[in-house]
């Protein structure tokens, strides 16, 4: 009986933006973050990585700080407020450029929104709190508590 051979065939996405949390003002971490077309990545770690991955679509809103300290050094933070059920808050700490950094995932965020046709009362219906047992989302007819 011949093998088979099976190809799983990944598609690269486009990197639109990338950098590494700084200590003052150096890229000198093992945290990193990219954001693509679709999705934004948290790795945390050099022998031991965590990854967290956030679907674009799913984020409700966006805010970004800088302290004093921050401000000296030229970084700052912003705080993705997300729909995701592993994290409802993702952090890009110590980024350079936060502010147009935020802008940037701000205009991302609603194409893909748009490219999904998305509304805002599918977004805010499942959004904080309680468990949304009537949602949605990706329109297959199951209701979004039930999958996993």
């Amino acid at each position: 009986m011949p093998r088979r051979k099976y190809r799983i065939n990944i598609e690269q996405e486009t990197i639109l933006w990338r950098d590494r949390k700084r200590f003052l003002g150096l890229p000198l971490s093992f945290t990193r973050y990219e954001i693509t077309p679709t999705r934004l990545t948290i790795r945390v770690g050099f022998f031991n990585t965590s990854t967290e991955e956030i679907l674009l679509f799913r984020v409700l809103d966006l805010q970004s700080k800088r302290t004093f300290w921050q401000k000296i050094f030229g970084v700052g933070t912003i705080f993705i407020y997300t729909m995701d059920q592993t994290a409802k808050i993702a952090e890009f700490r110590n980024i350079k450029g936060a502010e147009k950094v935020r802008q940037l995932l701000g205009k991302i965020v609603e194409a893909e929104r748009e490219r999904k046709r998305i509304t805002a009362r599918e977004m805010f219906a499942s959004g904080f709190g309680d468990t949304d047992y009537t949602a949605d989302l990706d329109g297959d007819g199951i209701p979004d508590y039930l999958q996993y």
